[in-house]
């Protein structure tokens, strides 16, 4: 299994493909901006993408969900308490922050409530809730091969913001702890934004969890 950082659009927020070498399936994770750009890469390396999965609905990761699903007909996933906010520039942030056009699309085609393990074709993978940067965030566990797409709760050196509608400080700190700090330490974490970090390196010098 491979995993592919491509940063997108003006606050380069990452959209992950992860894929398999043996059938080129793959899935992406928070196509936010650039589609054609996505699309480009997906086409060169010849891959077969199965379903766009959310780590949150914030603008900045939800650009190019329509323009990837139309062109790949592949289905969308979406935390329950966040699934208006596809819909909905004023619920996804891009009527307040006003950066290009406002984000409005369709309805995810699955819902996830409280699901722990998704399996899209020969794909298997454990979610956890990670709530408090906003309240329908996800993480999503590839135990065998190492990593955890933790979307905007954990940074390289940093944690996600809790200024925005439905953030929580407290509560993020509670999901880092909780859902992500329990993983072996030498997971991978792909954040949202900036580079990949891993767990022991966040447990050993991340400043916003000391003492919590």
């Amino acid at each position: 299994m491979e995993w592919h950082q491509i940063p997108l659009g003006l606050l380069q927020t990452n959209c992950y493909i992860v894929s398999k070498e043996d059938n080129n399936t793959c899935l992406i994770f928070d196509p936010g901006e650039e589609g054609e750009k996505l699309s480009s890469f997906i086409l060169e390396k010849q891959l077969k993408p199965l379903a766009i999965i959310l780590t949150h609905a914030h603008f900045d990761h939800i650009g190019a969900v329509e323009e990837i699903r139309k062109k790949f007909n592949i289905p969308v996933y979406i935390h329950e308490k966040e699934a208006d906010w596809l819909i909905d520039p004023a619920l996804n942030g891009s009527q307040l922050f006003e950066i290009g056009k406002p984000v409005k699309g369709n309805r995810a085609d699955y819902v996830l409530t409280d699901e722990k393990e998704l399996k899209i074709g020969s794909f298997s993978f454990e979610i956890a809730e990670t709530p408090g940067h906003s309240p329908g965030s996800l993480s999503f566990y590839f135990k065998e091969a190492g990593f955890v797409i933790a979307g905007d709760a954990l940074f390289s050196g940093s944690i996600g913001r809790t200024d925005l509608p439905g953030g929580d400080h407290a509560q993020l700190l509670k999901s880092i702890h909780e859902q992500l700090l329990i993983l072996p330490e030498e997971t991978i974490v792909l954040p949202g934004h900036g580079p990949a970090t891993t767990i022991g390196q966040e447990m050993d010098s991340n400043p916003f969890l000391n003492g919590y």
